[in-house]
């Protein structure tokens, strides 16, 4: 008897998507709960897992097809299937970047719920199923056998790093075929190639948001730098103490956020939004910091930021770059946010104009750090400084605010303790 699979309610307001990638082939042996197929919406990635375990039947539909909520995406035969999984973790999204990303680390997907069993029988995180899309996506790009490759992460999960490892210590062999195969290259009259690669709802959905953030927004730069003196120094000598502590690295991040919270008390209309004729001011600090996944960038959202420490701020960041990396941040993670900052200096960036976030009305550009000649007390020193860009919307923000906002953002950064006295 043949059971089938439905494409899910993806969520609020989403009624379609586009088939991204087919996990299970016809005649593969799945489990359930066992996920088959990916799916892209213009807000999420969703993996679709099979209802039941058995054989995988036929195909419904193709790689870049766009299906209905409730449509057949294919069917599981009854028969000699894979043992059934435990319960398969939250489904892995990510949301439409709208801005730079910092580099984050890696961690395999939590249990549901949290990240112990607390008590419950032990879960094989290194089982097919349990592995999240990018290490399954390197296991089938290097064609290496998960079940020989001891884990590094958390509880013993496999990483990429273990997969690219364990294929680079073995004997040259013919990696798999990948998962998705790109229209093939054409050659030109002039002999060289050109290859073809369908755009996915996700990019497609960057593209059209970044182009009616600038056709609906005032959008405006502002510019400042900031001599990053003390706070390398405070790294410097703290940063051993503070990880032994928090258990997370003493990073720039924490202290930008932190210090931006305060200015926005300050500065309120740099942290509201415009909606319809009226101008929503908000009384709280959710963050949106941009960070890099295996499908793009997404902006997480760091709730009640003004309320957090540092350190708090820093073990926020550290999760949501681990998990981004993973693909197993929450749709509700990356919902809502008042303000933004992206970093491009980590890729090198030296000054750039991000884009706002729609309906947020701001957001702060960090670049690399350069040690260049200032004037300080009448003398010409060395500093590590930094440039920092302010994009806002006109409509809303005035520049004489934006200008006061960069400036006490400048203020507490060039002297931390005023971090310390909320000052």
């Amino acid at each position: 008897m043949a059971t089938e699979v439905l494409v899910p309610t993806l969520g609020e307001s989403i009624t379609e998507a586009t088939l991204g990638e087919w996990l299970k082939q016809p005649g593969d042996k799945v489990a359930a709960d066992e996920p088959i197929a990916s799916l892209e919406t213009d807000k999420v990635s969703v993996e679709v897992p099979s209802p039941v375990a058995g054989i995988m039947g036929e195909h419904a539909v193709k790689v870049g097809d766009t299906v209905e909520v409730g449509a057949m995406l294919a069917t599981v035969e009854a028969g000699d299937g894979a043992p059934a999984a435990t319960p398969a973790p939250q489904p892995a999204v990510t949301q439409s970047p709208k801005g730079d990303a910092a580099p984050a680390g890696d961690q395999t997907a939590p249990v549901a719920g949290g990240y112990g069993n607390h008590g419950a029988t032990p879960i094989d995180s290194n089982a097919p199923a349990a592995l999240s899309p990018s290490v399954r996506r390197a296991v089938l790009e290097h064609g290496v056998d998960p079940a020989i490759i001891k884990g590094t992460g958390r509880d013993g999960r496999i990483t990429k790093e273990d997969v690219a490892a364990a294929a680079s210590s073995r004997p040259v062999a013919a990696p798999a075929a990948p998962a998705a195969t790109p229209t093939p290259s054409v050659a030109t009259s002039t002999g060289r190639k050109e290859e073809r690669v369908r755009m996915t709802r996700l990019r497609q959905t960057i593209a059209k948001r970044l182009k009616d953030a600038q056709n609906t927004a005032a959008m405006l730069t502002t510019f400042n730098d900031v001599d990053m003196t003390a706070v390398i120094e405070a790294r410097a000598k703290y940063k051993d103490l503070f990880e032994k502590k928090h258990g997370v690295r003493l990073g720039f991040m924490g202290f930008f956020v932190k210090a931006a919270t305060m200015a926005l008390k300050d500065i309120p209309s740099i942290n509201a939004s415009i909606e319809g004729d009226e101008i929503v001011y908000h009384d709280y600090a959710d963050i949106s910091v941009a960070v890099s996944s295996p499908g793009g960038l997404v902006v997480p959202v760091i709730r009640d930021a003004q309320d957090l420490s540092v350190a708090g701020i820093e073990k926020t960041i550290g999760d949501f770059g681990k998990r981004a990396k993973e693909g197993t941040l929450k749709m509700d993670e990356m919902k809502g946010g008042t303000f933004t900052i992206s970093n491009g200096g980590v890729f090198g960036s030296l000054m750039s104009t991000p884009i706002i976030n729609p309906p947020q009305s701001a957001v702060l550009g960090l670049h690399r750090i350069e040690d260049r000649p200032v004037v300080v007390n009448g003398q010409v020193v060395v500093r590590p400084m930094m440039y920092l860009a302010l994009s806002y919307d006109h409509r809303l923000i005035d520049g004489r605010e934006a200008v006061t906002f960069l400036v006490a953002l400048k203020n507490a950064i060039e002297d931390p303790t005023r971090i310390l006295i909320d000052l």
